[in-house]
């Protein structure tokens, strides 16, 4: 019998994205791979992206890990950028030994993983220095995001803020028109793009198009996360057609 990977994740309770997109890229993993994978959530409640809705949903963290750590996941991912990085900045390394602990509280410790950690993670072993990013939020939260990655040494040089405060309808977006947007961003020099710095934002239909054209690395908070969870769990972490970072050599 083949040993099954559980993979958890604790997503906003209007998240779908997460939900498609981490299992797109372990499923396609598992095509030059032999690991098998399941996936596993548990939600917390948020509708629309504010400060405020964001704060209270992340108090809703603990309850999330100490129930995916019922099911024996293998590992914890927490699928909400903002939510951390609207926290405060260096937030995820509190927030991953906070969950950490709750599932050792309940006897089932395994690695954390916040998709927030996990961009600065990825962006850092690619080497960038300067990037350029879009995301769906509100200006006042995109500013927020950009001085949490600039906090972490990383220049952001050019972003752009789409300002969708439904969570659900960033959800509802074609990651194709990311493709062309992607073009209204400054990229003169960046080492990286992010194409979409929000886990809800589906975009990992445009990564291989868009890093052809920009010549440089381009990456989403899912591929990034997608990334140190393989990485955490011990595995090669390569992935095709899904950009730089999971092309092989940046284990």
């Amino acid at each position: 019998m083949v040993e099954v990977i559980k993979i958890g994740q604790i997503v906003p309770s209007s998240n779908v994205t997460m939900e498609r997109e981490i299992p797109t890229l372990f499923r396609a993993r598992e095509t030059i791979f032999p690991e098998r994978f399941s996936f596993h959530a548990s939600r917390m409640r948020m509708k629309t992206v504010t400060k405020d809705e964001l704060a209270a949903m992340d108090a809703a963290s603990d309850r999330c890990a100490l129930e995916l750590s019922d099911a024996k996941v293998d590992i914890l991912g927490y699928a909400c950028l903002v939510a951390i990085m609207a926290m405060g900045k260096g937030y995820h390394r509190q927030s991953e030994s906070r969950l950490r602990q709750r599932t050792a509280e309940n006897g089932a410790v395994v690695p954390v993983v916040t998709s927030a950690g996990a961009l600065i993670a990825g962006l850092q072993r690619l080497g960038a220095k300067r990037i350029a990013l879009i995301a769906p939020y509100m200006k006042p939260l995109t500013r927020l995001v950009v001085d949490y990655i600039e906090s972490e040494g990383i220049e952001v040089k050019d972003y752009l803020a789409l300002e969708i405060p439904d969570n659900l309808q960033v959800g509802e977006r074609d990651p194709l028109a990311l493709v062309e947007l992607h073009q209204r961003l400054n990229v003169e020099g960046v080492d990286a793009i992010v194409l979409s710095a929000c886990v809800q934002m589906p975009s990992l239909a445009a990564i291989a198009t868009v890093e052809a054209d920009a010549g440089v690395p381009v990456v989403s908070a899912a591929t990034c996360t997608a990334w140190q969870m393989m990485k955490k769990l011990g595995l090669e972490p390569r992935v095709p057609q899904a950009g730089a970072l999971l092309a092989g050599g940046f284990a």
